[in-house]
């Protein structure tokens, strides 16, 4: 694939590795917004995403209108993983709109949301929480998606038609039909190219796209400071999105998390030296979503605005 155009807008030479450092889930609980925090502090993350259903909402939100430079966005959110520690819709409690489950919650996992939720539904709660968002203070520089959720099929018109509308930059990447068919997103020849060819249409028009994706695991805490060296150090030239799940190590991590190991390992990580040191020594340049919005700002926008434009597309995302 030809070179990322992003990069010369952005400053950079078509040879430039540009990473965006994510922290999802800021907000699920305390743990999360005690580690987004700290890791902001010690500058070895560039961005994080809030999930606006969540219980520590509130408390994101006053941290980050007393950070006015913090790069956040929203962290579309339609699924309620845990056992025990569960959040609803912030649109509705309409049952008919398949977005809650039989206990008035989020559904557990994408394939109960995928199967009961209404597409119309999906989009109305997305708008419903980058508005909350707004309302809260926070000058929202994105918006991406909490378990892949809104990527799906069903769901992906609606995303875009957000992200468009209010002129956010997403997890949208550059692929071409035989990425997308290697990578198992589309199952066919025809599926793929019309896929590629959304991915075309939205660069054409100065959306900001991705090279790549990746992210430090929740299933492994071992040595995870070797694991984001290499996975950093592997990235094509472009820009891409680096994502974790930091927490800082609590009793409330505990009692909700299964996962919690992984997610304090991604917190010990790149709260090191040994971490703020590879970021120094050069070899990759880090940036934030707020870049990126400014581009689509200046690109005819109308601002963060709330002119949601009519329109679909099928562009799928790659769900890590």
């Amino acid at each position: 694939m030809t070179p990322n155009p992003l990069l010369k807008k952005l400053g950079f030479s078509d040879n430039d590795r540009v990473v965006i450092i994510h922290v999802d889930d800021v907000g699920m609980c305390h743990a999360s917004l005690q580690a987004f925090a700290d890791l902001w502090d010690a500058g070895t993350i560039s961005s994080g995403a809030v999930m606006t259903p969540c219980p520590w909402f509130p408390a994101t939100a006053a941290w980050a209108r007393g950070h006015p430079e913090v790069d956040l966005g929203v962290h579309g959110t339609v699924n309620a993983e845990w056992d025990g520690y569960r959040w609803g819709p912030v649109s509705t409690r309409d049952r008919a709109t398949g977005l809650m489950d039989a206990d008035g919650y989020f559904h557990a996992r994408e394939t109960g949301t995928w199967a009961a939720a209404n597409p119309a539904a999906v989009q109305a709660e997305i708008v419903a929480q980058v508005e909350q968002a707004l309302a809260a203070g926070l000058d929202v520089t994105h918006l991406d998606t909490h378990m892949g959720t809104i990527t799906h099929p069903r769901f992906i018109g609606g995303y875009l038609q957000t992200l468009m509308g209010y002129r956010l930059p997403g997890l949208i990447p550059r692929l071409t039909a035989e990425q997308f068919l290697a990578q198992g997103i589309a199952d066919d020849a025809a599926t793929a190219g019309q896929f590629a060819a959304t991915v075309r249409a939205l660069e054409e028009n100065g959306f900001p796209l991705l090279d790549a994706i990746d992210y430090l695991p929740l299933d492994d805490p071992a040595d995870q400071i070797a694991l984001a060296k290499h996975k950093l150090s592997a990235l094509p030239p472009g820009v891409s999105h680096f994502l974790m799940h930091p927490a800082v190590d609590t009793p409330e991590l505990r009692a909700i998390a299964p996962d919690w190991p992984s997610r304090v390992a991604n917190y010990e990580a790149f709260i090191s030296r040994d971490i703020r040191d590879f970021l120094r020594a050069g070899g990759i340049q880090v940036i934030g979503y707020r870049p990126l919005r400014e581009l689509m700002r200046q690109q005819g926008s109308r601002g963060q605005g709330r002119d949601r434009e009519e329109g679909s597309s099928s562009a799928p995302l790659p769900n890590p």
